[in-house]
């Protein structure tokens, strides 16, 4: 049997139990992972919420998406994502893996790629989730070399790789977070601001030549009606959060859907190269046993953790 992170109804943490659940073999195309660390994400508290489908015939419902880990089996013609042969052993990572917060997972070999020896495994499953949503975000803008770009919730994990990424393409990026995270974000380069009363004109202050462009990765009202009121084209704006009120605003929203199906994949391999070689920085806020999940869950909701949240079986 596997351990497995179940929401056992519609709720908050107070739903979030551990169950065991069948060990399947692999059949052929698959993989059995041996799961070392598994990402706690918002999306995962929004599903055990009920916000993406409240049907009682999904319940209990197996949650995680994001792990790394190591092959314990294999079956026949297991190709990764990078059309390489996958075998017993092979050190690997993936996301969009339905339950993935488990012990073991079964999962067709071409959702897994290699993991590189210089990326741990807690960074490993900490980087596709946050990094591909952040490379999403900067395509659907157009960020690139001169940009100044607003940045709603910069010392978050997404709101972290869209910095780093941001950064990359040439791009000043100037970030909302609390006081207590400012000098965190000089660190990495990012011109920090306090969010709250005030804060079009402080950022005015920071870029007297204004702002091109601004990703909301906070989702509050704030951060919207902000990113309005500096960047004079509204489809410069995009939120992976607050989706129905930036349409209405005319400013872009990215989610589930054709695009992102076509723009995350390709983006992978590219983060798994650049977080190898030290490009990337994959912040990692805190680790829980896979049994203390409903502890993870609590602090994934309450949105300040500044970091990514592991599970480790």
């Amino acid at each position: 049997m596997v351990r497995a992170v179940v929401a056992t109804a519609w709720g908050g943490a107070e739903v979030i139990e551990i169950t065991d659940v069948p060990s399947r073999p692999p059949g052929l195309g698959e993989v059995v992972v041996a799961v070392r660390a598994t990402a706690v994400s918002p999306f995962d508290v929004k599903r055990a919420g009920g916000l993406m489908n409240r049907a009682p015939s999904l319940l209990p419902l197996r949650l995680g998406n994001e792990m790394a880990g190591v092959i314990s089996a294999a079956g026949p013609e297991a190709v990764s994502f990078e059309a390489r042969p996958l075998a017993v052993g092979d050190a690997v990572l993936g996301h969009w893996l339905e339950g993935a917060q488990a012990d073991e997972l079964t999962v067709p070999a071409n959702t897994l790629l290699h993991k590189p020896p210089q990326l741990s495994f807690h960074k490993a499953a900490a980087l596709l989730g946050s990094g591909t949503t952040a490379f999403h975000a900067l395509e659907a803008v157009g960020v690139g070399e001169g940009d100044r770009v607003l940045l709603h919730g910069a010392s978050g994990a997404v709101g972290g790789m869209v910095a780093q990424l941001a950064r990359s393409r040439g791009a000043r990026v100037i970030g909302t977070a609390s006081r207590s995270r400012h000098e965190r974000l000089r660190a990495a380069g990012i011109t920090p601001v306090a969010h709250g009363e005030g804060l079009a004109e402080r950022v005015r202050a920071l870029a007297p030549d204004g702002v091109t462009a601004a990703v909301d990765a906070a989702g509050t009202d704030e951060a919207l009606t902000v990113s309005l009121e500096l960047v004079p084209d509204s489809q410069r704006i995009v939120t992976m959060v607050n989706f129905s009120a930036a349409w209405a605003a005319g400013a872009k929203a990215i989610g589930p859907g054709e695009e992102t199906e076509r723009i995350r994949p390709a983006a992978r391999s590219g983060l798994v190269r650049h977080a190898a070689t030290g490009g990337l920085r994959v912040d990692v806020a805190m680790t829980f046993p896979l049994a203390e999940a409903a502890s993870a869950y609590a602090l994934q909701a309450r949105g300040s953790a500044g970091g990514k949240i592991l599970l480790l079986p």
